[in-house]
């Protein structure tokens, strides 16, 4: 689906079928899933917007605007795509105005929408959200049983948890600039671009660990020395538990730190390639000493189902926080390029 992914490994192998996605903002809905209740009283606004065509930094933006406050002021759990439908909450710090009339927001911006209000004793910060609903059309389908039987798959066995083309910047250029900044020892104060390429640089190389991992036929088998989650926790694998076929529930791959990896035997080996392949994002990730972290490496959408009505397949699905429905949809369909009008 993107350039900047080509290189990594397919667990079902490569779709035969095409379509689009993203013809319309209405074919790729998001509606967030915080996985709390508000407290109904406190010094902060929280409202729940619709937006079409636009992105959570813009429309908090304007909300700061709106309200009279700071930008900081305003904040949301996680940002959202802009070629998109996508309904999230914001929080807006207004300790004691009640009176204002939100809907004056939605006529001088048409494409947000103020769906609900409460309050709320806290701000959302980044990291605040459970997951993520989606409703995904796929128009002009080459074929559509190759679609159907590809989604049947996926609600069987997953697919590989990829950070999508989109952590990446548009054609690459994020992860250009992380490599650069590595390279070049860049020091910033500007923690938003640092979050940013630092992000980059972790997800790339986990990229590069899960596809490994699928091309060497090891994405479902644990290797000695694997982390792994179990019932009891995260454990490593050891020779025992191989002999034993003791059960897992998942195997991690790296977020890498500045720290030694953990894995031990095979599986070091086999992410240390990945780790030694990046040394321009090493040396960022090292020199602002980023602490190791594991992520499952299988993404397997909860609630997913499909229907077809001539080219068209609508697909709905459920992601924890953090996992990419593009992960999803590149195992599903090769997507044709377009021009799109409703930016």
């Amino acid at each position: 689906m993107s350039d900047i992914l080509s290189n990594l490994a397919y667990l079902h192998g490569k779709p035969v079928a095409k379509a689009k996605l993203k013809a319309k903002a209405q074919h790729f809905v998001v509606k967030e899933d915080l996985g709390f209740e508000f407290s109904g009283n406190g010094e902060h606004v929280m409202l729940r917007v619709r937006k079409t065509g636009e992105n959570t930094s813009f429309v908090a933006n304007e909300l700061a605007k709106f309200c009279g406050v700071k930008s900081k002021d305003v904040s949301w759990a996680g940002l959202k795509d802009r070629h998109a439908v996508t309904e999230q909450w914001l929080s807006v710090q207004l300790p004691k105005s009640d009176d204002i009339d939100f809907s004056l927001f939605s006529k001088k911006h048409p494409s947000v929408e103020i769906l609900d209000i409460a309050r709320h004793s806290k701000k959302l910060r980044p990291g605040d959200l459970k997951g993520n609903f989606f409703e995904l059309t796929l128009s002009e389908v080459s074929d559509v049983a190759a679609v159907e039987e590809r989604l049947q798959a996926i609600a069987n066995q997953g697919v590989p948890n990829y950070f999508g083309a989109q952590r990446f910047g548009n054609k690459g250029n994020n992860l250009d600039e992380a490599r650069r900044w590595g390279r070049d020892n860049v020091r910033t104060r500007n923690q938003n671009k640092r979050s940013l390429y630092l992000s980059t640089a972790r997800s790339w190389i986990f990229n590069q660990i899960v596809s490994a991992r699928l091309q060497q036929q090891c994405f479902d088998c644990a290797l000695l020395g694997d982390v792994v989650l179990t019932e009891h926790g995260e454990v490593k694998v050891d020779q025992q538990m191989l002999d034993d076929s003791t059960p897992f529930t998942a195997i991690t791959a790296a977020l890498a730190g500045d720290n030694a990896l953990p894995t031990l035997d095979k599986a070091l080996q086999l992410e240390q390639v990945a780790v030694d392949a990046e040394p321009d994002l090493m040396a960022l990730i090292r020199g602002n000493r980023m602490r190791h972290d594991r992520r499952i490496i299988k993404l397997i959408p909860e609630q997913l189902s499909w229907s077809s009505t001539n080219d068209e397949v609508l697909v709905k699905f459920w992601l924890d926080s953090g996992c990419f429905a593009t992960s999803i949809m590149r195992e599903v369909i090769e997507e044709i390029p377009f021009e799109r009008t409703f930016d």
